[in-house]
């Protein structure tokens, strides 16, 4: 599939694209390439491939879902300028 420099001023103009008159062919080569590659691969047979999530086939490695920290509440209330009640209170800053 071929691309004209008018289909190419249509699609930047859609998708709010600058494209000057000098890039107008190139723009217009290329885009006619990519559609020419999306042609090549449609035409693959693919029957019986299972579509995939990622290219490589590999496991997810998962951890337990365990706590590895302990409470610490109180030495951090002991050093924050003001507590009240196990609440952090901080400056208002909108009035």
């Amino acid at each position: 599939m071929s691309l004209e420099r008018s289909d190419v001023e249509k699609i930047a103009h859609l998708a709010r694209l600058a494209v000057s008159e000098d890039e107008l062919d190139s723009v217009a080569s290329d885009l006619s390439n990519i559609l020419d590659l999306v042609e090549q691969m449609s035409a693959v047979d693919t029957t019986g491939v299972e579509p995939m999530a990622h290219p490589l086939h590999m496991a997810q490695r998962l951890r337990e879902d365990i706590v590895t920290e302990g409470d610490q509440r109180e030495l951090f209330q002991s050093i924050a300028p003001e507590t009240e009640e196990g609440l952090y209170l901080v400056p208002r800053v909108i009035e």
